[in-house]
């Protein structure tokens, strides 16, 4: 009776942090994995200060979104349509970059899944071999389904699970490998490694973390999940749980590179690569936990990525999220399709992610400059207008993302 009281809590905790838990399996993709582990291999914990920042910027920006989303009741394209000048192409150019940007990120994430899959497949059935195609093809059908079917508590109730199992994979890692505390303290310290590529990674770390579709997305989901002007505290308290979350399990994932593969002169090229990597020092059991982590993570990731058209559409048009509709049904299907890029391209799957994760950097300032301006109008948010406090954070997050772009553009060129 005791255990079933601890599991009821449990359970109404969970659920009481919806959009939190949405956007943590959101954001802790393969997209986050590939970037934490590549840059933990190459460079150590002498980046965390970027994720640390990334975090903290992301929770300033949720609750800014979230904030001015349960005043005026309205969605964030919608309120930047209505309430500002230029705000329908404003809006347009935001779901343009993000549909354009999910779809690089599908590829990419897919594509790690599959290759996951088929290694796991390889381990455990004595070197059996499926094309990764023939995976992709599973996982699409299988989502597609699920997706049509669902609803946003079905979503949430299958991300709390891939989002539980992820973090459990790789706190179980992390304890395995024990990377050294030094080392995991050394990289508070602000500094950008004089190494090529070091500038792409800040700027990978900023747009997997700090993601201008996070900001968006939420807008939506604290919409869908029904919140009012009378839960803003309940909407910061899971804005800072989702943060940090963020911070823990994407800092597990650089600390367990970096006081491993880092310290032992290996480099990470593709995730795969990483299975193998870890096998000598923590096993084949550590290698089969990781691929069921990372494999969860993208899955997780997956579910808002096809979501993302259909529902920046309608919140553009402030219409009802009906994912059944024919029109939201051919939108999914067709993101779907952009799944099984890998299939066709020479670039390896963890190259496009830091590519994509880098891209949306770029969006960063875009989605940055418009709240500051809605959460300081008077009219629109009447008491609950900024403060002080609020207004230099956010002006910190518009520095910072135009600090972000420009680190991406310097590797893009």
């Amino acid at each position: 009776m005791k255990n079933y009281k601890i599991h009821r809590k449990i359970i109404i905790g969970l659920s009481a942090l919806g959009p939190g838990l949405f956007l943590i399996g959101y954001n802790i993709g393969t997209g986050s994995v590939t970037t934490m582990a590549k840059t933990g291999a190459e460079h150590g914990m002498s980046l965390f200060w970027a994720l640390l920042l990334s975090c903290f910027f992301t929770y300033i920006l949720m609750v800014a979104y979230g904030k001015v989303t349960l005043v005026t009741g309205n969605t964030a394209l919608f309120n930047f349509k209505k309430e500002l000048k230029w705000g329908s192409v404003l809006s347009m150019y935001i779901i343009l970059t993000l549909i354009i940007g999910e779809l690089l990120a599908l590829m990419g994430v897919m594509g790690i899944v599959a290759d996951l899959v088929q290694e796991g497949i390889r381990i455990g059935f004595n070197d059996l071999f499926i094309h990764r195609g023939w995976i992709i093809l599973f996982f699409s059908v299988i989502l597609y389904i699920l997706i049509l079917f669902g609803r946003y508590s079905f979503f949430e109730k299958v991300l709390t699970v891939l989002v539980a199992l992820m973090g459990l994979s790789f706190l179980v890692v992390f304890i395995m490998v024990k990377p050294s505390l030094s080392t995991l303290i050394a990289g508070i310290v602000p500094s950008i490694p004089d190494t090529p590529g070091a500038f792409g990674l800040v700027a990978a770390i900023s747009g997997t973390t700090c993601s201008a579709a996070v900001f968006i997305i939420r807008s939506t989901i604290v919409v869908e999940k029904g919140w009012t002007v009378n839960d803003l505290k309940k909407e910061k308290k899971d804005s800072l749980v989702s943060a940090s979350m963020m911070l823990f399990l994407s800092g597990i994932i650089m600390a367990v590179s970096a006081g491993t593969l880092h310290l032992s002169g290996l480099k990470l090229e593709n995730t795969v690569e990483m299975i193998h990597l870890f096998e000598p020092i923590g096993g084949k059991f550590a290698a089969f936990i990781l691929i069921i982590g990372i494999a969860g993570a993208g899955i997780s990731t997956i579910f808002p990525i096809v979501l993302i058209a259909p529902w920046l559409i309608a919140d553009f048009r402030g219409t009802s999220r009906d994912i059944r509709t024919p029109q939201s049904r051919l939108i999914i299907l067709f993101t779907l399709l952009f799944a099984f890029g890998t299939v066709f391209m020479e670039h390896r799957p963890p190259a496009l992610m830091i590519f994509s994760q880098a891209f949306q950097a770029c969006i960063l300032p875009a989605v940055a400059i418009p709240i500051f301006i809605l959460i300081n109008k008077k009219r629109l948010m009447d008491a609950h207008v900024a403060g002080i406090s609020e207004n230099l954070s956010i002006i910190a997050v518009i520095l910072f993302s135009f600090i972000s772009t420009w680190f991406a553009i310097l590797e893009f060129t």
